[in-house]
């Protein structure tokens, strides 16, 4: 049962929401909605209860809000701030499309959005973020450079499909426990140092399949961005006629 004030945190929490930053409440994939975390997990912790047995992995993003620039070298560039593994998972094929459900969007926050997955090794639910090494399997920015505009982003795309966005698993990704990380970067500080806002959120996969391809190496999450790529540091209101998205090259060998 719910505490009064546990309640009154959450109510609290959604009127922030619909001013700021923002979470991925749930994913889908063939139909099946699966809960992901939901920053009120921690105030379950603080009233006496268990954290919510989710695949989501859980972060101290209470205030709904952003990884800065001056985190990359940090482990929270990874999953966001202090964050605990997720202690299920969400049972996909290869090839299979997962849909990223936010609470919310605000219509100034445009940038890309990116997905990457980790191998786990074994079980994801016992793993610390800084001993993922991610690739990147999907990424949109800029979908229409518009003169004396701001143009059309992925975000917008976003916004328009319900708060919801795909990412596709490798259709020849080796079965097996995998983390994905799919974040959204927001650029409308970014023309200055340290303003961009990052938000990544993680979730654990089970992957099946009959793929045979299987990812060996990897990318650190303090190495995926500096804070001078040229797709972190950008001025928004420049009108762009192409943007960079940052971190490192798609991983295409298991597609």
């Amino acid at each position: 049962m719910y505490t009064v004030a546990l309640l009154t945190v959450v109510a609290a929490l959604f009127e922030a929401a619909s001013a700021h930053g923002t979470f991925v409440t749930s994913v889908t994939n063939n139909d099946v909605v699966t809960k992901s975390s939901d920053p009120v997990w921690y105030y379950h912790v603080q009233n006496g209860q268990p954290r919510p047995v989710t695949a989501g992995w859980d972060s101290l993003n209470q205030d709904l809000g952003f990884v800065s620039p001056d985190a990359f070298t940090s482990a929270d560039i990874n999953c966001h701030k202090s964050t605990l593994a997720g202690q299920t998972y969400v049972n996909v094929k290869a090839g299979d499309t997962i849909n990223f459900f936010w609470n919310t969007w605000p219509d100034s926050h445009k940038g890309p959005i990116i997905s990457y997955i980790a191998p786990c090794n074994g079980e994801c639910t016992s793993l610390s973020p800084s001993s993922l090494k991610w690739s990147k399997i999907s990424q949109a920015g800029l979908l229409t450079a518009t003169p004396g505009n701001i143009g059309i982003w992925a975000t917008d795309n976003l916004m328009k499909n319900n708060f919801t966005a795909p990412s596709v698993i490798l259709k020849n990704l080796k079965a097996g426990n995998y983390v994905v990380r799919y974040e959204i970067i927001v650029l409308h500080a970014a023309g200055t140092d340290n303003g961009a806002q990052i938000y990544p959120q993680c979730l654990n996969l089970k992957v099946s399949g009959s793929g045979t391809v299987a990812r060996t190496s990897g990318v650190a999450g303090t190495s995926l961005y500096k804070r001078t790529d040229p797709g972190i540091r950008v001025n928004l209101f420049n009108s762009l006629a192409s943007y960079t998205i940052p971190g490192p090259e798609l991983w295409t060998a298991a597609n």
